[in-house]
């Protein structure tokens, strides 16, 4: 990229390392809730006005309230006997990071496909923002193309770049590499 670059890192610039203990515990009671199924009760980890900003398919948003109906209610209707595993956690003052998965049983309808009984792996990663003992924002990555390829659902009709990887059909390189 030639000239002047976008200014990176802004939202956690100014981050006060002294809250990485506290923003830890937070994380971690919060997992424990999730493993535990809570929802009537989330609002001890999530500010009232927090905001969940996931990617397509998952949604934002926006509230404790919406968070509960629109996102835990309906996962959890989809996917029972669920435990989240955080295969690695990140603290830096107000901010936090996890990846992992949960593994599940497909239990309910989930993106139009039926219940299946099938035990699932659902990937996915979590960017977190504590102030003041709670969580204010969470961006949040779901691989729901994983959760519905081991559904039986392709949602890249073939064209998943994973058949790269495979060998059955060869990358497009850009232009400028093309004539070299």
């Amino acid at each position: 990229m030639k000239g002047s670059r976008p200014e990176q890192a802004v939202l956690s610039r100014d981050t006060d390392m002294s809250k990485t203990e506290d923003t830890r515990r937070v994380i971690e009671t919060m997992v424990d809730g999730l493993n535990d199924h809570r929802i009537a009760d989330m609002g001890e980890f999530f500010a009232e006005s927090f905001r969940w900003m996931g990617n397509f398919g998952c949604g934002t948003k926006t509230g404790l309230r919406e968070f509960q109906d629109h996102w835990q209610r309906p996962f959890q209707a989809a996917f029972s006997d669920k435990v989240c595993v955080d295969e690695a956690r990140l603290y830096m003052g107000e901010w936090a990071a996890a990846f992992g998965r949960q593994e599940a049983t497909h239990s309910g309808a989930f993106m139009g496909v039926a219940p299946t009984g099938k035990r699932v792996e659902i990937r996915y990663m979590d960017f977190w923002k504590v102030v003041d003992g709670k969580i204010v924002d969470n961006w949040v990555m779901v691989d729901f193309p994983h959760i519905l390829a081991q559904l039986g659902v392709d949602v890249f009709g073939g064209e998943g770049w994973e058949a790269f990887d495979r060998g059955e059909r060869m990358p497009p390189r850009p232009r400028s590499e093309a004539a070299a």
